[in-house]
């Protein structure tokens, strides 16, 4: 699919009114509408009213933070579906990364850079809207609900869990020349890479079923 659509409605969290502000600037160029939350507690009571179609989210808030706020928006079924965007300064653990991966639908480091924002808002918005399109596809031609919903879970953590790779290598210095990484974390990448490679084993054989039954 090509572009987002940029009439979208994004909400931006974070308790700093000086990013919301920049990022509100930002989206508003390029044609999205916004809404914005200085913490989590307002965007908590702004979702009970409104339903964005994206929702960025700063982890480093008090006092409810971004990870609070994701649990929260995703026990809700009323605001469980809407993608959420994670973005902060603080550099992600392993150990947040394994919880929280399946809530989100990427991470972006601070300072935001513009274009990489854009291109995530835009592949977020093109997976899912994809996503639909081949699940209802796959369900005119007779597939179960459950493997269609295992289609979906895999496109999306598969894409998720290799950005949060790029993002615990970067944290953890093991590419930098003379820095030794955490055997812990060492090991946490290596199991987020076994993860990835069974899930993209996974999904080729679904893909597989699907042309087959074509």
């Amino acid at each position: 699919m090509g572009k987002y659509t940029v009439d979208n409605t994004i909400l931006i969290v974070d308790d700093s009114p000086y990013i919301v502000d920049g990022l509100v600037a930002l989206l508003k160029r390029k044609g999205f509408k916004t809404m914005a939350a200085n913490g989590g507690d307002q965007a908590l009571s702004l979702l009970t009213t409104a339903t964005p179609d994206l929702i960025l989210l700063d982890i480093m808030m008090e006092p409810v933070d971004g990870w609070e706020t994701l649990d929260r928006i995703k026990q809700n079924p009323a605001t469980k579906d809407i993608p959420v965007l994670m973005f902060s300064a603080k550099k992600i653990s392993p150990g947040e990364a394994e919880e929280h991966s399946l809530k989100i639908e990427d991470f972006i480091s601070k300072p935001v850079n513009p274009v990489q924002l854009l291109e995530s808002i835009q592949q977020i918005f093109t997976r899912r809207s994809n996503v639909k399109i081949e699940a209802s596809v796959a369900k005119e031609a007779g597939f179960e609900n459950g493997l269609i919903d295992e289609y979906t879970s895999l496109r999306k953590s598969i894409e998720v869990d290799r950005n949060m790779l790029v993002v615990l290598k970067n944290s953890s210095g093991m590419n930098a020349p003379g820095i030794e990484a955490v055997p812990e974390t060492v090991a946490s990448i290596q199991k987020l890479e076994e993860k990835i490679c069974t899930d993209e084993q996974r999904l080729k054989e679904i893909n597989e079923k699907f042309h087959k039954k074509d």
